[in-house]
């Protein structure tokens, strides 16, 4: 089968299962608190394994590596399902599946529409491929805080309209009281999802940190300066500096709700400039390659 037809099947997969857990969750006026059914876990693995196949010949088994901004994407999501996978075994995060697959059903068609520019020599060395792997760990946890980020806007907005219609949320439980109604009643309390989110934040914070490091530890061995100053660098320090000014402000004064969500979400697009919106102006754009 030609690897386009298996992008598409992957693709048709994961907007399937897509479909059903809008179907379920987000449409169904019962909320769910069971969390993902076993069939459901095994359902998830199907796509999931065809895109890791698709990932590995692409990236590893392939004579020369292409990786651009449809391959980043590609992965990152594809880090993302593995980790929200393996996060519903220990957390009920009903709602979130109908967030997360059908950006993947999206990005993993990316590769083959966009395969990229062939990379320089130096892009199969040790130390830059850490540093990518690095790299597309950080991106795949910032995109789970991302949309737990959108989760908890929505939620505070609908316990805020609750409110004014004469609802009210029990204190410290984020949510109750009647004031969630339709598809948000299935998703974990506000205050659940506020104390991932910031766990997933601090991990994320931690590897894009490495990642910056060995950034600077690779362009120092290859290019004789520890640092080069381009669009990527910047945006990619910009985040660096909001998620860590975030963290700061939590730990120190307890910063959380709107507040909180705008610098995760600002960080975020920092965050996706610095490679995904570089990449595609360069590759797209302007037909250049730039590792």
């Amino acid at each position: 089968m030609p690897p386009i037809l298996l992008h598409a099947v992957a693709a048709i997969l994961y907007a399937a299962l897509a479909v059903h857990f809008w179907r379920t969750r987000w449409r169904s006026p019962a909320p769910r608190t069971a969390g993902i059914e076993r069939w459901e876990r095994a359902a998830l693995l199907a796509p999931l394994a065809l895109h890791t196949w698709l990932l590995y010949q692409e990236l590893v088994a392939a004579p020369g590596l292409r990786f651009g901004f449809g391959q980043a994407l590609s992965v990152t999501l594809w880090l993302a399902v593995l980790i929200y996978w393996f996060e519903s075994l220990f957390v009920n995060l009903e709602g979130m599946q109908a967030l997360v697959l059908p950006i993947a059903s999206v990005c993993v068609l990316l590769p083959a529409v966009f395969p990229g520019l062939e990379s320089p020599s130096y892009a199969s060395s040790l130390g830059f491929r850490a540093h990518l792997l690095l790299a597309m760990l950080a991106y795949s946890l910032f995109t789970i805080g991302a949309l737990h980020a959108l989760l908890m806007a929505l939620l505070e907005r609908q316990l805020h309209g609750g409110r004014r219609d004469g609802g009210a949320a029990p204190p410290g439980s984020g949510q109750g009281g009647g004031a969630l109604v339709g598809p948000l009643a299935s998703l974990p309390p506000l205050l659940t999802l506020e104390r991932l989110l910031f766990r997933i934040l601090a991990a994320g914070f931690v590897l894009l940190t490495a990642t910056l490091a060995t950034g600077v530890l690779f362009s120092e061995e290859l290019f004789g300066k520890a640092l080069r100053f381009d669009h990527k660098t910047l945006f990619a320090c910009l985040s660096w500096l909001i998620f860590g000014g975030l963290l700061v402000g939590r730990w120190r004064y307890g910063w959380r709700g709107r507040k909180a969500l705008r610098w995760t979400l600002a960080g975020f697009v920092a965050l996706l400039l610095a490679y995904v919106g570089s990449r595609f102006v360069l590759e797209v754009i302007l037909g250049r390659s730039l590792a």
